[in-house]
Formats: structure tokens, C-alpha cells, sequence
């Protein structure tokens, strides 16, 4: 990504002698507090307490892979392979809705497969996953805003992370001049946290608006596509995303809006939406809000963190490859 566009989220994952240090999006923009993770159980806790979420837990399995990686260092290269094969599995699991967890950890444990030195491998592998991951982006980006007109009203979802930064930096690079209107995303707040907070560093117009607006803003004509990220897309056209979506995706068709997913690429294990795990979180994280809580001991929660759009709802999946529409997206890999 251009270092001009760039936000503070685009970089918030890092390897360090030390470990993997991790911007904690928990209390971002207020606090820019970074969570030490010294060994792969730490970097797994954080991505399952929500330190790190969105394009986060790609970057922490990659580093985290190459902390087990240098635990290992002396054991003989079998054993040590082993270890980092736990590991992944370990950290493959704290987020079992999204795929790309599994994408970063296959870079790394297809680098150390043949090898003797199986921490510089390691190493290799994850900078070779982490710039896959960026030039995916970017690919991406630019086949978004070719669907895009100038001035374009978009409507996001929750932090599309990388994904959003992508098309953000092609839109202006094309001189679109877009705006953005974030929702807010319960029950973190992560659209007026993340999503909305990086697009104002990056120069954008940004207006936040209640997860219960959308609808209404569309009947006004007040929105020309929602656009959101993918935690998955399934070889029929369903798209799996932050819990939400769904209705935003009834409401675009209702009042003829597209909406473009963005995904580096389907996955090729999933046939269709019914098929992909979605994580349930604790129902109390839904009582509270910054810390606080929002309801009395009398009421639950429930927390479904995804949730699946249909096919029949989306316009189009836009892929490192080009946009396909629903029914074609399986031709990515033909």
C-alpha cells in the first residue's frame, strides 16, 4: 500500500525480536496500545479476545508461526516441523468462520516442508505471505473501483482492513473522489472505531451512521453500492461477513443498490454458504459497549459474529482476478 494512504490500522501486526506486538483495536482509536505476544498461545488469545480482528489474525498466524518456529530452533527439523504444524492448528482455530488464517499458515508450512533450517524458513514464508496478501489487495482494489463511479456514495460494513484499503487507493488514484458512510457495527463499534477513523486518515469523506439507518438512507437514494470485505465466499456466490450484512445486502436489492463483495478469492472447500462454521461468541459481549454495560443482569445476549448473504443478494464478488457475478465466481478457478 501507498505509504501516503496508508493508516495506522494497515500496519498493526508486527514481528519483533521479542515476539508479535499487537495494536489493540479494543480501545483504537483512543488508545494506541499495543498487546505483547510472547509465544504462539498468546498471539491466539489475542486474535480470540478481539485485540486483532478483520485482516489481523492473517498477519498474527504468519508471525505467530514464526514465534513456534523459533521455539523449535534446535530440535532436530522433524520435530520441529511438527511443533509449527501444532501450532498452526492452534491458530487456524481462533477464528473458524474466516479462511484466510488458513491461507497464511499454509505459506509458512509449505516453506519449512523441505528444509533443515526450519526458523529461516519459516521466516521466508510468512514475508512471502504477507506480501501475497498486500499485492492481492491491491489487485483487488482496482477491479473494485472499476465498478465504481465518480463521487461514488459507498455504504461499508464493519473494517474491510487491507481489503478496504485496496479500494480506497485506487478510487483516488483514479481521481473517483469518493465518500464513504460507515455503520457503527455492534457490538464493538468497530465501523466508527476502525473502519470510519481510517478512512478520515486517509483524506475521505466519512459520515457514521447507526446499524439501523441503512435501509432508509437507500430508499432516499443516499447510497450508490455497499461495498463490505468477506470473511469467506463459498464456490455458489454466498458471502460470509460480519453478522449484518445480510440485511444491508435484502435492503441493497429492495431499493436497487449493488452490492460488491470483496475476497481475494473464493474458497475452493466450500461448495456453498450452509457449509462454513460461524463462530458464536459469548452472548454477554452483546450486553455491553466500551467496556460498559448496556443492558440489566435480567437480560441475555446472543452473538452470531457472521452471518451469510445468499447469493440471490449480491451483485458481484470481486476477486484479485476481476469481478464475477455470483453464478460465475467458481470460474476463479477454472
Amino acid at each position: 500500500m501507498s505509504s501516503r494512504l496508508a493508516p495506522v490500522l494497515a500496519d498493526s501486526v508486527r514481528l519483533g525480536d521479542d515476539g508479535v506486538h499487537v495494536l489493540d483495536r479494543r480501545v483504537f482509536p483512543f488508545e494506541h496500545r499495543w498487546v505483547h505476544a510472547r509465544t504462539v498461545e498468546e498471539v491466539a488469545r489475542a486474535v480470540e479476545e478481539m485485540v486483532t480482528q478483520s485482516s489481523g489474525p492473517y498477519f498474527a498466524v504468519l508471525w505467530g508461526l514464526v514465534l513456534a518456529a523459533r521455539e523449535a530452533d534446535g530440535d532436530d527439523p522433524q520435530v520441529a516441523r511438527e511443533r509449527v504444524g501444532a501450532a498452526a492448528r492452534r491458530l487456524i482455530a481462533t477464528r473458524p468462520t474466516n479462511d484466510q488464517p488458513r491461507k497464511a499458515a499454509a505459506f509458512v508450512l509449505e516453506a519449512i516442508a523441505e528444509r533443515e533450517d526450519v526458523a529461516a524458513a519459516a521466516l521466508e514464508g510468512a514475508r512471502a505471505g504477507d506480501a501475497d496478501y498486500r499485492r492481492r489487495c491491491r489487485e483487488m482494489g482496482r477491479a473494485g473501483a472499476a465498478l465504481l463511479g465518480h463521487g461514488a456514495r459507498v455504504l461499508t460494513h464493519c473494517w474491510g482492513d487491507l481489503y478496504l484499503l485496496g479500494l480506497v487507493e485506487a478510487l483516488l488514484e483514479q481521481g473517483k473522489a469518493p465518500e464513504f458512510v460507515c455503520t457503527e457495527t455492534r457490538p464493538y463499534l468497530q465501523g466508527a472505531r476502525l473502519t470510519a477513523e481510517s478512512l478520515a486518515e486517509m483524506g475521505v469523506p466519512t459520515t457514521l451512521v447507526t446499524d439501523a439507518m441503512p435501509a432508509s438512507l437507500m430508499r432516499e437514494g443516499r447510497v450508490d453500492a455497499l461495498v463490505t470485505a468477506s470473511d469467506r465466499v463459498t464456490l455458489d456466490g454466498s458471502v460470509v461477513n460480519k453478522v449484518g450484512t445480510l440485511q444491508l445486502a435484502v435492503a441493497a436489492r429492495a431499493f436497487g443498490v449493488p452490492f460488491h463483495a470483496l475476497c481475494h478469492a473464493p474458497d475452493p472447500h466450500a461448495r456453498e454458504g450452509a457449509q462454513v462454521p460461524i463462530e458464536f461468541r459469548d452472548g454477554r459481549e452483546v450486553l455491553h459497549t466500551l467496556g460498559r454495560r448496556s443492558a440489566s443482569e435480567k437480560v441475555s445476549g446472543l452473538y452470531p459474529a457472521f452471518d451469510v448473504t445468499d447469493p440471490q443478494w449480491v451483485s458481484t464478488v470481486v476477486t484479485d482476478r476481476g469481478a464475477f457475478s455470483p453464478a460465475e465466481v467458481h470460474r476463479y478457478w477454472s
